[in-house]
């Protein structure tokens, strides 16, 4: 009898480590690149760094050690070479996203997580209508708006909460650019502002099918979880289906954040396409555009396509705002003299009774700009690098001396990019706005914080409108003085985020 009990241990020792060396021995021609610990053996090792908030900072360690190829899963392979980007992420590559996406369906595939080439040219050709010129010229007002409530809200705090004995009062500015940012982009996606600025709290409706009665959750604390546990799961899809099994807390809340930040786009949408709120509408936001958005076939988005879609704006065009405004705050304060020249500029082109400049006013601001670039540069919102898989029927190509085949997943690392000191020099670990006044051709090809290529951003000049006049309003209006010791906390889910960042504010007298 060739099996026994008493040779299962044996058995499933000997199937563990098939598991892991089939892969290994598959992806030869890889094995002479280093990797760091097991990596080259399990995705465990790329999958254990997600989990803690660290991928960014770990695959930066490998390739300090190791050099600008690092094999950072039995199947992927991370390249620290700007050269790598127009390769691995360029228009006529027909590199595709790897499974990694996978783990961020939801609802159903949407333009960030479709993986086929088809189906991904149909949607951005919906969608991109919808980030034209003249659609992004009228949703300045929605923005404005927005900023415009802020800045009431926080001249409320400088007014009622000042301490006597510092003259600022004391807030988490981190909170504040998050209601910002999601009721801008409510506003802009949904028809109307999720009410945290109005409320000066965390909250938005959500339900987990359009006939269901509405439930509430905190909308910025389910996208955080939503991120961590996608991104994690996304070093291993396979492990998905299973996940509500491990006995981790962080897993089964996370999945809990997925239902629900799915439930909040269920719920806007659901109230935007009531047929009466569809014959009255006037607005010309980004749920309009979509609705009206047609494919080559004269089709329109169905209900749930829709929805996914709108969940993908949801998510796009929220903590990335809020992250790098933070992250831009804190840049400014601790580094001496930034402040005093955005004043400087921002007082020159903004009248003295204007309180949220326009588009038009700041959006030529060289110094303004340079804050902006350098502060996405140095702190990398979008620090990982995204996953490409060479396509079957490919042809081998030759990156870095290192020779690669259909089926490798590649990726650029940004972080790891925007620190390079061959690059940028050797003070790239500084915070330099001055740099892009004279930005190289090689600089400006490496600065990749909404990705490169056919599958980037599609909602890059929104971003950039928004951070414009966010900060310039932010600057121009008001104060502040850091009330935290140590440095700015970050955690990485997708995107890599401030764990908060106390400041003093209070409102700014100009001269």
């Amino acid at each position: 009898m060739l099996f026994s009990l008493s040779n299962a241990p044996f058995i499933a020792i000997g199937l563990l480590l098939a598991y892991y060396l089939v892969p290994y021995v598959q992806s030869g021609h890889k094995r002479n690149i280093p990797s760091p610990s097991l990596a080259a053996f399990t995705n465990l090792w790329l999958l254990l760094q997600a989990r803690q908030g660290k991928r960014y900072l770990s695959v930066d360690e490998a390739h300090k050690k190791y050099g600008k190829v690092v094999r950072i899963a039995p199947n992927h392979v991370s390249i620290a070479d700007d050269a790598a980007i127009q390769v691995i992420y360029g228009h006529g590559n027909g590199f595709l996203k790897a499974d990694f996406y996978d783990a961020f369906v939801s609802i159903r595939r949407g333009l960030f997580n479709t993986r086929n080439r088809a189906e991904h040219t149909r949607k951005r050709k919906i969608v991109s209508h919808t980030f034209s010129a003249k659609s992004i010229g009228q949703f300045e007002q929605y923005i404005h708006a927005n900023v415009k409530l802020f800045v009431d809200q926080w001249n409320k705090l400088a007014e009622l909460e000042t301490n006597p004995k510092t003259g600022y009062a004391s807030i988490d500015a981190l909170n504040w650019f998050n209601y910002l940012a999601f009721d801008i982009i409510g506003d802009l996606a949904f028809g109307a502002p999720f009410g945290m600025l109005k409320n000066g709290k965390d909250i938005a409706e959500m339900r987990k099918s359009p006939n269901e009665p509405p439930q509430y959750v905190a909308a910025v604390e389910v996208l955080n979880r939503r991120g961590e546990v996608s991104a994690t799961l996304g070093c291993l899809p396979a492990l998905k289906p299973y996940a509500k099994w491990i006995p981790d807390r962080f897993f089964t809340e996370g999945l809990a954040a997925v239902e629900n930040l799915a439930g909040i786009a269920i719920a806007r949408v659901n109230e935007r396409v009531k047929p009466e709120v569809v014959a009255n509408n006037t607005r010309v936001d980004l749920l309009a555009h979509l609705m009206e958005g047609r494919d080559e076939t004269g089709e329109k988005l169905g209900r749930e396509e829709l929805t996914a879609e709108a969940l993908t704006q949801l998510i796009a065009g929220s903590d990335t705002t809020s992250n790098t405004s933070c992250a831009i705050l804190y840049w400014c304060l601790r580094t001496p003299g930034v402040v005093a020249n955005l004043h400087k500029v921002l007082d020159d082109a903004i009248p003295k009774d204007v309180d949220v400049p326009t588009y038009a006013m700041v959006k030529d601001i060289p110094y303004l700009q340079w804050v902006i670039s350098e502060t996405m540069r140095i702190h990398s919102t979008s620090a990982m690098g995204l996953a490409r898989e060479i396509p079957g029927g490919s042809n081998p190509i030759t990156i870095a001396d290192q020779t690669f085949y259909p089926g490798d997943i590649l990726s650029v690392p940004s972080y790891t990019i925007h620190r390079s000191q061959e690059i940028w020099g050797k003070d790239a670990e500084e915070f330099v706005p001055g740099r892009w006044e004279n930005i190289t051709t090689r600089q400006k090809a490496a600065f990749i914080p909404f990705s490169h290529g056919p599958r980037a951003c599609v909602g890059r000049n929104v971003a950039e409108m928004e951070l414009l006049v966010i900060v310039a309003t932010v600057f121009s209006q008001f104060e502040f003085q850091i009330e935290q010791e140590e440095e700015m906390q970050t955690r990485e889910g997708f995107l890599r985020k401030p764990l908060g960042l106390q400041v003093g504010l209070r409102r700014r007298v100009r001269v």
